[in-house]
């Protein structure tokens, strides 16, 4: 491997984190915690009353006044899906990334700029969009190509709603970045190795996502390797802005423009639709969508190496 200079690390290596790993750990999970009950306040006082209605309208309500819970699970998730939840949902992630900031200004006592928020915001942000178009597309494509899946145009589509989303992905894709790279990989990587900060920051995103309804070994190996390549390309690129353009056009096209499960949430408002043609999940991705894919393993690994040689020949000029 070769030696990384990072300005965005060497900045952090300067704060007043904690240099034991284990103590960066903990508070990152009290961090998050805070991040996603701060999260789930406004998304719930709206779906309480939907879901409430869907028990009624059902008639699930047994004698008892009790629900069973594969009931509650189903209704949840239907509630969750729809615009008039997921969107403000997408929306107040931006607690995310003001409990990220406060934490690493305030309690480590850190220059933003070792966050990655260094100058240059517009251009590394759309290079990110471009990138982050250029991988998803290059998945789905793969997989029409190899005859797993199938792509028509959605009918009626509510481009207000779909406008909507992309705001709502702008900001969920910024704050999962300021979360788990901005904040956790910097912090470890400014007192300890930059490759350990990457792994143990992309494990962390793939677990959170462990809840998320189709979630497997190979959606998790995906959302690992996704953590990996933000890691190396926002170390590569000494900013954070790149890495949040990537994020969110990755959702947003998988979501509103190819018509494809994010992450096990649903299907939602979509210029295009896409239709699995194979029972086989290791191709289609399953209930989780195309996330757990195989194809989205060959175009990360592929995204990944060439990030490394990029940052191979950067360090060594």
């Amino acid at each position: 491997m070769f030696k990384i200079k990072s300005e965005m690390l060497r900045d952090s290596s300067k704060s007043l984190a904690s240099h034991s790993l284990l103590s960066q750990i903990i508070s990152f999970l009290v961090v998050f915690f805070v991040v996603i009950l701060l999260e789930s306040i406004i998304p719930s006082f709206i779906s309480l009353p939907m879901v409430t209605d869907e028990f009624i309208k059902q008639g699930l309500v047994g004698a008892d006044g009790k629900v069973s819970y594969s009931d509650s699970y189903r209704i949840a998730l239907g509630v969750s899906a729809s615009p008039n939840v997921m969107i403000p949902t997408l929306l107040c992630t931006v607690f995310g990334t003001l409990t990220s900031l406060v934490y690493c200004r305030w309690i480590e006592i850190r220059k933003l700029s070792s966050m990655g928020v260094r100058k240059g915001t517009f251009g590394s942000y759309f290079l990110g969009l471009l990138v982050g178009t250029v991988l998803m597309s290059a998945i789905v494509l793969l997989s029409i190509v190899c005859g797993v899946n199938s792509i028509k145009t959605a009918e009626n589509t509510n481009y207000r709603i779909v406008l909507l989303f992309a705001l709502g992905w702008i900001v969920q894709g910024m704050s999962e970045e300021f979360v788990f790279r901005g904040y956790l990989m910097t912090t470890i990587g400014g007192q300890h190795s930059p490759w350990l900060a990457v792994g143990i920051s992309a494990m962390a995103f793939a677990l959170a996502h462990a809840g998320n309804p189709g979630f497997n070994v190979l959606s998790c190996t995906n959302l690992v390797l996704f953590g990996v390549f933000a890691g190396v390309y926002m170390i590569c690129s000494d900013n954070i802005w790149g890495v949040c353009g990537i994020h969110s056009v990755w959702n947003f096209l998988q979501g509103n423009f190819y018509g494809i499960s994010v992450s096990g949430t649903g299907g939602v408002e979509s210029v295009f639709v896409t239709s699995s043609k194979n029972s086989h999940a290791f191709l289609s991705g399953g209930n989780f969508g195309i996330e757990g894919s195989i194809f989205t393993t060959a175009v990360l690994l592929s995204g990944i190496g060439i990030v490394l040689l990029r940052m191979k020949k950067k360090y060594k000029d």
